[in-house]
């Protein structure tokens, strides 16, 4: 189940992003993070499967019909299990009259998962 990010969740959320290569930074990640609480335009969501957050995605407004995949990650305990693929379709039915798009670091999942008959790699 998709969730919106809130200050409560900060830690388990840096904990995510921290798994993407371009977050290794702690300064990075904490910017990110400030980015996500202060900015209408930045949107993070969580990804709860029972009682565990396992993911998270965030995504940026570009301009009124366009919005972005920024964000990506899964716990590595949970991956290769579709939820990747899950929590991007999760946004596009949450943005349905909008573009959804990655960015050039999420691109290459895109690309992987439309590539796939299964959800078991994505």
């Amino acid at each position: 189940m998709l969730i919106r990010y809130k200050k409560s969740f900060e830690k388990i959320a840096m904990g995510l992003l921290s798994f993407m290569p371009a977050e290794k930074d702690l300064k990075q990640l904490q910017h990110t993070i400030k980015q996500y609480e202060g900015s209408d335009e930045w949107q993070l969501f969580l990804w709860k499967f029972e009682e565990d957050i396992i993911g998270a995605i965030g995504v940026i407004f570009r301009d009124e019909q366009t919005v972005e995949v920024q964000h990506i990650t899964v716990n590595p305990s949970h991956r290769h299990q579709g939820i990747g693929k899950t929590m991007v379709n999760a946004v596009k039915n949450l943005y349905k009259n909008k573009t959804v798009v990655p960015n050039e670091d999420t691109e290459s999942f895109f690309e992987k998962c439309s590539e796939q008959s299964s959800d078991d790699d994505c």
